[in-house]
């Protein structure tokens, strides 16, 4: 067998297209191969951002001698966890199982027929006395286990299989979900909280823009008790605030990286990615409607320049991420010295800036080199020093090798973007976000859907110059739906009567969801169609992750449709949904935040109809002093104005400002 990965789309694909292990690409044949030797299958996972992916490739994969173990006692494949989330969920939680752990690269060893009974992360070439195994040696014990054992590891993965399928099953509530299990669980949410350095538990930190945007709900919830509020305001502003102060946020270009290794957000692993960025411009822009701190609107506005001066693409979709490393040293592009500061800045200004943003000779990081982090210094210091950082990104951006680019358009996450951007664009006055946001769903239907007869087939990955289809899942097809939803909520205020279109794609995208990842008997929709691929089980993805479950957006999607159109088969089909949470929300709240807020909010979903163009931007000035949340603004010729929240309904003669006293 020889390595197959040279005509790929997948850049992390292409990434190990060169190393001597004999890698395959994911499918049927592998697993033939692998029962026709009774060879092992060894599945290995990553992502092209991906640092220790990046390290383990260098050191082991590109290794001929350790190559020539893998090849000879295993059949390899090689898998794109952007490209396959339904491979990478169910491998990491077996993996998770195992070791109570999970990550990137990920590594996992199978039955001939793909079912998993040992996996870890990185493992090191040699043995460096940190209790890691090294991987040649790993790989030859396993081998010897499976000709020796074969029994004992069947057994393992059948007990593995029963427990991801046991994981996937729903613990439905007799009982619905309680004002009072809200409360309790911001209450618990609140309660690991890190009040010194913001964020929840400790090293490694990672953004959780759902916990923050359920807390943000469970502000403006009506039940919840005064200390309860004060509580989640001051979470919410430590958090956010050492967010945006510290490296990982990119104070010189904006943007977010995926997580901070320490527990004060100074050190980042330096990835950017898509998804992370989408989802914390929407926490920034509420923090901003709640609390009018001029760091959150900066926040907004600089991450967003970013996305568009690097990530939008020819398409005007969206690239997945940036790579963590430049020519192998991580955080090369982003990391500064005092020497490079003052020959752009002058002395003066960099002394100035060097206290600023926690400069000195020493550095905080490797070779002498800072992570930008702002001091506790006030907006105003940070505005003041705005057209240093601007000239300090210019240099950086004319005299340094940017991060590889991942290219792939992700359905999924461009979809997150389109919804922010469709949101920052009104509350923020921008209408060119707005159209951008447009675009994006725009793009999305007329180069990633399919058709069968009248139903929606949507493709979860666009590759810039390859026509490679890969089906969607349940995310997509749900990101989709609130993606179109969130134009159809605001387009009215740039065209009149544009929404209904965006309004009849989002209930088709619904209809395509109901037709294909339905479970009749039961709560909760598969992660993948009807009939598609299900690597070891078909299951059900409950927990967000990084990225908010498919079912708590669909709760979010079928929350807006019912209040929109009243449709009874809309609200069994919520009730029947939420039915799955309440257990959820008393166990492991943080681990549902998407879900809970779409739960916590659905009650306080507003719809403005009007037949009055004009009105739309006089509402949206005062809508702005108010805390957000989600709002239709609808055209509507048989409507002279009319507002509707939950199953309130009220019509105003002309007078807007009555309206908004009861928004």
């Amino acid at each position: 067998m020889k390595n197959s990965l040279g005509n790929e789309a997948s850049l992390y694909l292409k990434q190990h297209a060169n190393n001597p292990v004999a890698w395959q690409i994911w499918g049927q044949a592998a697993f033939e191969q692998a029962q026709k030797e009774d060879k092992p299958v060894l599945i290995s996972i990553g992502y092209s951002s991906c640092h220790w992916c990046h390290v383990m490739a260098e050191e082991c994969f590109a290794d001929s001698y350790i190559a020539d173990i893998m090849n000879e006692h295993f059949v390899c494949i090689k898998v794109d966890r952007e490209e396959r989330p339904d491979v990478d969920q169910v491998y990491m939680e077996a993996v998770q199982m195992i070791l109570q752990r999970g990550g990137w690269p990920l590594n996992v060893f199978c039955l001939p027929d793909g079912r998993p009974f040992f996996g870890g992360t990185y493992f090191p070439p040699e043995d460096l006395g940190n209790g890691l195994i090294p991987w040649p040696q790993l790989l030859i014990r396993i081998a010897e286990h499976y000709r020796k054992s074969k029994e004992e590891l069947v057994e393992n993965a059948e007990a593995i299989r029963n427990n991801l399928i046991a994981q996937s099953a729903c613990s439905v509530d007799e009982s619905s979900l309680s004002p009072s299990d809200l409360i309790a669980a911001a209450e618990g949410i609140c309660g690991n909280h890190d009040d010194q350095y913001g964020g929840f538990g400790a090293a490694p930190k990672f953004p959780q823009a759902m916990v923050y945007n359920f807390l943000l709900a469970m502000r403006e919830f009506e039940q919840s008790p005064p200390a309860l509020r004060n509580r989640i305001d001051a979470v919410l502003q430590v958090s956010l605030r050492a967010m945006a102060h510290g490296g990982i946020y990119d104070q010189i270009g904006g943007g977010f990286s995926r997580y901070s290794v320490d527990a004060h957000w100074l050190i980042p692993h330096f990835e950017k990615m898509l998804y992370d960025n989408a989802l914390l411009v929407d926490s920034y822009l509420r923090a901003w409607l709640r609390y009018k701190v001029p760091l959150y609107r900066s926040i907004v506005q600089e991450t967003l320049a970013w996305l568009d001066r690097d990530m939008r693409l020819d398409s005007g979709l969206y690239a997945a991420s940036t790579d963590a490393d430049v020519d192998g040293v991580e955080g090369q592009y982003y990391t500064w010295d005092l020497p490079s500061i003052q020959s752009v800045l002058g002395e003066d200004l960099s002394k100035v800036f060097s206290i600023t943003y926690g400069l000195s000779a020493k550095g905080n990081f490797e070779s002498n080199k800072s992570v930008l982090a702002l001091q506790d210094g006030d907006f105003s210091l940070r505005e003041d020093l705005q057209s240093a950082r601007e000239a300090l990104r210019d240099h950086r951006d004319s005299t340094r090798i940017k991060p590889r680019r991942d290219a792939k358009a992700l359905t999924a996450w461009n979809c997150l973007l389109a919804s922010s951007l469709a949101e920052a664009g009104f509350y923020m006055g921008r209408s060119e976000w707005l159209v951008r946001a447009r675009s994006i769903v725009d793009t999305i239907g007329e180069r990633l859907i399919d058709r069968t007869g009248q139903i929606v087939i949507l493709n979860s990955v666009h590759y810039e110059n390859s026509d490679k289809r890969i089906e969607g899942y349940l995310h997509d097809y749900t990101y989709y739906a609130n993606a179109l939803l969130s134009v159809a909520s605001k387009i009215d205020w740039l065209e009149w009567g544009a929404s209904q279109s965006y309004l009849d794609r989002a209930e088709a995208c619904m209809d395509a969801i109901l037709l294909q990842f339905k479970d009749p008997n039961a709560p909760g929709f598969y992660f993948t169609a009807e009939g598609a691929e299900a690597p070891v089980v078909r299951r059900k993805e409950w927990f967000d992750n990084a990225l908010p479950s498919g079912n708590a957006m669909l709760l979010q999607v079928l929350s807006a449709l019912y209040q929109l159109k009243g449709k009874g088969d809309y609200k069994k089909l919520l009730e029947r949904e939420a039915s799955a949470y309440g257990a959820g929300a008393r166990q492991h709240a943080s681990a549902i935040a998407c879900g809970l807020e779409a739960l916590a909010s659905r009650n306080s979903i507003a719809v403005i109809r009007s037949s009055d163009a004009s009105l739309f931007e006089s509402l949206r000035l005062q809508i702005i002093e108010k805390p957000w949340r989600r709002l239709f603004l609808l055209s509507d010729p048989h409507s002279e104005c009319q507002l509707c929240i939950g199953a309130t309904c009220c019509v105003y003669d002309g007078d807007f400002m009555e309206l908004l006293s009861n928004y």
